[in-house]
């Protein structure tokens, strides 16, 4: 379409990097490089010459329905007035050393990025077919697939995330952004059955953000559907199908050491569970710190409050809602009662469905903080085992609403 609109207008042909072709002076579309080559150069230029814009004027990048070969990194941050309109495929390079020793740093947990995006005012559009390919396996050190980083007042809607390095999407120091019709899949690398094994793929997280609304995503993995991690408040997330991972997460947080961090205001609603540990569940790290981020950590400060889940509908799940304060070092266990952050005011509401377990709720809180307005109300679930109701709330130093606690937490997976 564009090319017939160069040769009709006459217009010559800027080629940047041999595979952007400029249509005007605000619209680049992007061509892949022949032979598979490395698209990366020439997709940073696209952004260059067209992803920095003054209103009312916009610009816009377009992806062909193409396979893209990316095989080096991506730093497309600080647009702003721009559209991308995603119609192929993004296929990232299996070159391991080299994304281990040249990810780009996220700026949280050590963690590291493919590509750091973002700006003010972007529309991203993927028409739910365009797809990020992040050609992944379970590696420490691998990068998460895309981070949206700086950016507000944006829109990210039919996009397509397959195979991730690690993390989907982090979604960091940033404001009033929409992400919607979303579909996540990173499970062909392991087998998730009843005793899940962690694989780092979550589906988005959180981290220094305001105002994020995750809405209508499909997500299937083998780890947090989505995940509230250090500072983020005002989120939302809304008729949303979560496949065969552990739910939607508030945490994991508190783990640098004498660091104030809030998850605030946050509401997940109408949520379908299918074959998932949990519908939700609230996750901190213990009060002694040992080791260091990613992986260690702890004697973090702070809180997590105003958390509703309500109108969750579970399909075969193994477990229902759980709360650990016990998080720690490479899974070493005790020092449950150390943590001083605090969680308060965390709702449950109006779940049914069924689940393969007699424990509604398993709420460990730390004696060192106890957590208060812990309310449940509305459950009406089916454990399949038992065909009945289930009957049990487990409750370490917790001050429960509308229900009451019938003995304490006996391991993380209780059932």
């Amino acid at each position: 379409m564009y090319a017939s609109l160069l040769a009709a207008l006459s217009v010559p042909a800027l080629a940047i990097a041999q595979t952007v072709v400029t249509v005007t002076d605000r619209v680049c579309v992007v061509e892949p490089c022949p032979n598979g080559g490395d698209a990366a150069p020439a997709i940073i230029e696209a952004f260059e010459l067209c992803g920095h814009n003054e209103e009312p004027s916009r610009g816009k990048v377009v992806f062909l329905n193409e396979t893209y070969n990316i095989r080096s990194v991506m730093n497309t941050t600080g647009l702003k007035n721009v559209d991308i309109d995603l119609n192929g495929l993004l296929l990232w390079d299996t070159n391991i050393p080299y994304w281990l020793n040249h990810s780009l740093p996220v700026g949280y947990q050590n963690q590291s990025s493919a590509w750091l995006f973002g700006g003010d005012n972007i529309s991203w559009d993927g028409h739910g077919y365009g797809t990020l390919n992040g050609s992944g396996v379970a590696c420490p050190g691998r990068p998460h697939q895309i981070t949206i980083t700086g950016t507000k007042d944006s829109t990210f809607s039919g996009i397509r995330f397959v195979d991730s390095q690690m993390w989907t999407m982090t979604v960091i120091h940033s404001d009033s952004i929409l992400l919607e019709d979303i579909y996540v899949n990173s499970t062909n690398i392991q087998p998730v059955g009843f005793d899940f094994s962690s694989l780092n793929t979550d589906g988005a997280d959180t981290v220094y953000a305001n105002n994020i609304t995750f809405r209508r995503w499909t997500v299937s993995n083998g780890d947090d559907s989505i995940a509230m991690k250090g500072n983020s408040t005002n989120i939302l997330i809304e008729d949303c199908d979560f496949y065969e991972g552990l739910g939607v997460a508030i945490g994991s947080i508190g783990q640098y050491d004498g660091v104030f961090e809030t998850i605030e205001n946050v509401t997940a609603r109408n949520i379908r569970s299918y074959n998932m540990r949990y519908g939700a569940y609230v996750k901190t790290w213990t009060g002694v710190s040992s080791g260091y981020p990613p992986n260690g950590g702890g004697g973090g400060l702070g809180y997590a409050a105003n958390i509703t889940f309500s109108d969750f509908i579970l399909h075969n799940n193994t477990g229902i809602y759980a709360v650990t304060q016990c998080t720690s070092y490479n899974s070493a266990s005790g020092n449950c009662d150390t943590s001083k952050f605090n969680l308060h005011d965390i709702r449950l509401q109006n779940w049914t469905g069924t689940a393969v377990s007699d424990v509604v709720s398993a709420i460990q809180c730390s004696a060192a903080s106890p957590c208060t307005g812990q309310e449940i109300v509305g459950i009406d679930i089916l454990d399949t085992v038992n065909g009945t109701a289930p009957s049990q709330y487990l409750c370490d130093n917790v001050s429960p609403v509308g229900f009451n606690c019938t003995g304490p937490t006996w391991e993380e997976n209780n059932r």
